[in-house]
């Protein structure tokens, strides 16, 4: 899957139309209170000016209405941030294949930068619209996309414009470029043993990277809410917790489907409530009683997981293993991380809720990657093909 980089493409006096995923979250006072996936970019940015490139840079932000007052999703923000972080200026359509944008692309020097504002306030960007891709192809020489967040997605930025650009050089930027070395290569060719942590709500959610993973690793873990599903279709008590009934057979069939490789909790850590203040135990898993609620995996289960992580040579981990927003019940996903961080093995963290707890712990710097999209990495985890990586050149 190893596609063409940018650093391998002379940029020198040519435009370079990079999609990024500059979908960052704003306060009241439209400031970015959160410039990770600017500073994500940085290296490919960088890369192309400081050889001369001129930069075109186009992302989407939030949930527009095309034609309505958008002016709160501006990325008007994003823009300042940015040219906060390089030292330079950065210069902003208030369109995107409008009278700004085309005057600001023709006016655009060697090693500038040049922000067109928010794709989806086009309803092209959405629908994969051929004509709205065209505009936006025609203004460039060379197409970069290191948008892996919506690497999944079919938007006009991420496969009708690089479609539109067939014969230009099409290429990933680096944060992709890791992605993909990461989420596909290390799947297809893992060291072993090979453990993968799964956490989160719902069965339902999961359902493809449980199967596509029980396929490929010799342990898969179970945490989370959705443990309550699979404890239930075992014939456990669950008392107040979360479950999905509908997909009780279907736990059912991936129990047997999985043998082995599949291991669920041991424990559960439950309250009264859900609340930090409520009483609480620790029980057996499958025993919860009535008007507890399963909050967190037990101090066994999480000693038994740590053990595994401990011995593997790779590690997935996607959802934590309770609700580690609210102390105590974040004890389950904090030794589970605490484990991958003292893991020698290769450790991948699936974005989502997983890449906020290993950053919140303060681990992600002993990891060996944090995926930057959550969808994205969990399409890649089901085993899913992106046709706007498929379709871009060749290493």
């Amino acid at each position: 899957m190893a596609k063409k980089s940018i650093a391998a493409v002379d940029v020198a006096g040519r435009r370079v139309l990079m999609r990024v995923d500059f979908n960052v979250p704003l306060d009241e006072d439209l400031r970015v209170t959160d410039d990770l996936r600017v500073r994500m970019a940085l290296p490919s940015i960088r890369s192309v000016i400081d050889r001369g490139g001129r930069l075109i840079l186009i992302s989407h932000l939030g949930r527009p209405e095309p034609g309505q007052d958008n002016s709160r999703e501006s990325l008007r923000p994003a823009a300042d941030v940015l040219a906060k972080l390089l030292g330079r200026s950065v210069s902003f359509a208030t369109d995107t294949v409008g009278a700004d944008a085309v005057a600001r692309v023709a006016a655009l020097q060697d090693g500038e930068v040049l922000m067109l504002e928010n794709l989806r306030f086009s309803k092209g960007e959405k629908k994969g619209d051929p004509e709205f891709a065209a505009r936006l192809a025609a203004f460039a020489d060379i197409y970069c996309n290191d948008a892996f967040g919506t690497c999944h997605r079919m938007d006009a930025s991420m496969v009708a414009v690089p479609q539109a650009m067939a014969g230009r050089p099409r290429v990933v930027g680096f944060l992709v470029e890791k992605e993909i070395r990461y989420l596909s290569d290390a799947l297809a060719r893992p060291q072993r043993p090979f453990i993968a942590i799964l956490g989160g709500k719902k069965v339902s959610d999961k359902i493809r990277v449980i199967r596509n993973l029980l396929a490929i690793c010799d342990r898969v873990l179970i945490g989370g809410a959705m443990a309550y599903t699979f404890s239930l279709a075992a014939g456990g008590r669950v008392g107040n917790s979360f479950v999905e009934p509908e997909r009780v057979d279907l736990a059912r069939e991936l129990i047997a489907a999985g043998g082995d490789k599949l291991v669920v909790p041991l424990d559960t850590h439950c309250g009264d409530a859900f609340s930090s203040e409520c009483r609480r135990q620790v029980i057996p898993a499958g025993q919860i009683p009535d008007g507890f609620q399963g909050l967190d995996i037990g101090p066994e289960t999480a000693a038994a997981y740590a053990s595994l992580v401990s011995q593997a040579k790779t590690v997935v981990w996607n959802g934590p293993m309770g609700v580690f927003e609210m102390p105590p019940f974040d004890q389950g996903t904090r030794t589970v991380a605490q484990a991958i961080a003292d893991s020698a093995a290769v450790s991948i963290i699936g974005g989502g809720d997983s890449a906020a707890a290993i950053q919140q712990l303060g681990f992600s710097d002993r990891v060996s990657h944090v995926s930057t999209g959550g969808g994205a990495s969990l399409a890649m985890l089901e085993g899913e093909k992106f046709a706007a990586v498929e379709l871009l050149d060749e290493a």
